[in-house]
């Protein structure tokens, strides 16, 4: 797993060869950011961002590079949760907060708003279509803030009432929500 930019550019964390996560992969990571960078001026503007299904933390450790004032990170599995525990403490930042828990439990009981909201979850994942409506129904997103839900082809969120845009790259699709 490597760091694109920010100020651990080109750092790499070597992911156990035993995780079944599917990170996201370096290529789409690049255009993903190049895109956000139109979006927001990570540095500058203070961004609260969360990761949800956080697999390796590679899209958070991302985040915490390019400067967010803070990224929580949401993880079912332990050893995921471990690592990317392990990877903040490296690099010795307090501004991810990693949190061990089910997503879906974690959307219904948050009282907290973000600019920024990515999700990754399992291509087959059931709820996968559910995600947007759970996000803006308990009002997670700032004011101006952005979802981007990283899915496989067979969704289609354009005719979702708060989706603005679709990016692919390769196999990987992300659709933009406001």
């Amino acid at each position: 797993m490597r760091v694109i930019s920010g100020i651990y550019k080109r750092r790499r964390f070597e992911v156990p060869r035993t995780f079944k996560a599917r990170p996201t992969t370096d290529f789409a990571k690049e255009n993903l950011f190049n895109v956000l960078n139109n979006y927001f001026d990570f540095e500058e503007e203070q961004v609260r961002a969360l990761d949800l299904f956080a697999g390796t933390g590679s899209i958070s450790i991302e985040l915490v590079s390019r400067g967010c004032s803070q990224v929580v990170s949401v993880e079912k599995d332990r050893d995921h949760y471990a690592f990317i525990r392990k990877v903040m403490q490296e690099v010795k930042t307090e501004v991810d907060v990693p949190i061990l828990g089910d997503v879906f439990k974690y959307i219904r009981g948050c009282r907290q708003q973000f600019d920024f909201i990515f999700a990754d979850p399992p291509y087959e994942l059931g709820e996968l279509p559910t995600l947007p409506d759970l996000i803006f129904e308990q009002g997670m997103l700032a004011e101006n803030g952005l979802f981007v839900l990283e899915h496989g082809k067979k969704n289609n969120f354009e005719n979702h009432p708060h989706f603005v845009e679709q990016r692919t790259y390769g196999s990987v699709h992300f659709s933009f929500f406001k």
